[in-house]
């Protein structure tokens, strides 16, 4: 979600105000639609999908997050790592259709955006508190003593997760991305490339024209060491900050995805989408940059397993306007299909969930990862109230939606729905708002494959190749 904590506090607290419990939902079943039409929109709070996925599980927050809405995920051992507003929880999901909460961490600070390595867990914080402790309250950034930026947990112990330390960073941190070290340095060392925005003049730790990332050292035999140890400009010269439309001008990343093993990345940075080399981690060089007359907001990117192409959103709106409509149209708060092409970037399609959801639902293109079919280019994506959509980019020219799971309209007339949605070891999770954790699965020719490639540890924004005919 783009929304910030300063600029946007209107919109923050609208969101805030949608807070409320979850409904009782029903299930029903149709066939994927490929025209958009008033009539694909559910009735209120029900459950629909597509004739080839599952709705196997829901199971609501945990009591102690239940007031706060969910964010991102990561995976590693069985295990799901669900970010939320106030905190994170972990569950088993070792037996998917018997997953389960086993521990909750109260420590609030937007947005909770969470990966794992080891035995630890890195939570990014994008709103000002008091202090690092778990115990702070919100702070004006206009105050020097307010802190922002990434706490890491230790995970050893699921039922007792252990706080280990933080890092305060510039701007704090609205996302964050583990990048392992490289060659004797990748069992000593993890770096955390800390993506933020939005300066101001007034923010004494977080002064104009920023436009870099914070990149943190985190020795692994150490965490309790951990440390800023660079701060790269992404955009010397000034990013894209006059084009009409734009929800904010460029000031930095909104995140930042990677592909170790290639040493490459992909930057969604407000008006740019950018690619780096990062074959030296602590200075990422910008190889490539565009930018898109119908995008408002880069949020987030995805590379194809072969790296010859990136998928990057659009965040229409910061995520609180109803954008999957006939006004609203295919191209704008959709996603953008490039192939790479010596380098650069090359536009090739747009893609957008081809069902029309109600003006009360916040739809918009949002955090996904790709599924792991050999020879495909597939990926699930959610769309918060949208749901979540499995949709195949092997012709980068002609996306098509092949499945989905949504809920109707709030009753209430609220917002909310699925903030992330990936695929892990078989199944889809999906982060949503209010509802808890879903458990989707899809059966279709296109994707059965995928069952056969077993990954340890999934945190999306750290791309790792698969290789299905050996698993992984």
């Amino acid at each position: 979600m783009s929304i910030p904590r300063r600029s946007l506090a209107a919109v923050a607290a609208a969101f805030a105000l949608s807070l409320t419990a979850t409904p009782a939902t029903a299930t029903a079943s149709t066939t994927a639609s490929t025209t958009a039409t008033t009539a694909d929109i559910p009735p209120a709070d029900t459950v629909v999908t597509s004739g080839n996925v599952t709705h196997v599980l829901n199971i609501p927050k945990p009591a102690p997050l239940a007031g706060t809405i969910n964010t991102d995920l990561a995976f590693q051992d069985g295990y799901a790592y669900v970010g939320n507003y106030g905190g994170f929880s972990i569950y088993d999901i070792r037996d998917p259709k018997r997953a389960r909460p086993v521990s909750s961490v109260v420590c609030p600070g937007s947005q909770m955006d969470v990966s794992v390595y080891g035995n630890l867990l890195f939570s990014a914080v994008d709103s000002s508190r008091s202090d690092d402790s778990c115990n702070s309250t919100a702070l004006s950034a206009d105050r020097k003593e307010a802190w922002e930026g990434v706490r890491i947990f230790d995970i050893s112990d699921k039922a007792n997760p252990r706080y280990v330390k933080s890092v305060e960073t510039n701007c704090g941190s609205h996302t964050l991305t583990l990048v392992p070290g490289k060659g004797r340095d990748q069992n000593k060392n993890v770096y955390v490339y800390v993506s933020s925005y939005n300066p101001s003049s007034t923010f004494p730790d977080c002064q104009p024209p920023h436009d870099k990332i914070s990149i943190i050292k985190v020795p692994l035999r150490n965490p309790a060491e951990a440390a800023v140890a660079a701060t790269p400009v992404v955009f010397p010269d000034g990013g894209n900050e006059t084009q009409p439309g734009l929800l904010l001008p460029t000031s930095g990343c909104h995140d930042i995805t990677v592909y170790p093993e290639k040493d490459i990345a992909a930057g969604a940075c407000m008006g740019d989408g950018v690619l780096f080399d990062i074959r030296d981690r602590l200075n990422p060089r910008v190889t490539a940059r565009t930018t898109d007359p119908n995008f408002a907001f880069w949020h987030s990117a995805t590379f194809s397993n072969d790296a010859r192409k990136v998928v990057f959103t659009d965040e229409l709106g910061g995520g609180g306007l109803a954008t999957c409509n006939e006004a609203t149209g295919p191209n704008r708060g959709a996603n953008a299909i490039y192939e790479i092409v010596h380098g650069q970037l090359v536009f090739k399609s747009y893609f957008k969930i081809p069902r029309y959801q109600a003006d009360s639902e916040n739809c918009v293109a949002h955090n996904g990862s790709l599924i792991p079919v050999k020879g495909r280019d597939i990926m699930v994506q959610a769309w918060y109230m949208g749901g979540l959509s499995v949709w195949d980019f092997t012709d980068a020219a002609n996306p098509r939606e092949i499945g989905y799971f949504e809920r109707g309209p709030r009753a209430d007339g609220s917002g909310g729905g699925i903030w992330s949605a990936y695929y892990y070891n078989g199944y889809i999770y999906g982060a949503d708002f209010h509802a808890g954790l879903d458990v989707v699965k899809i059966d279709d020719r296109l994707t059965d494959s995928a069952r056969h490639v077993r990954t340890d540890r999934l945190n999306v924004q750290t791309q790792e190749s698969y290789r299905p005919d050996r698993g992984h």
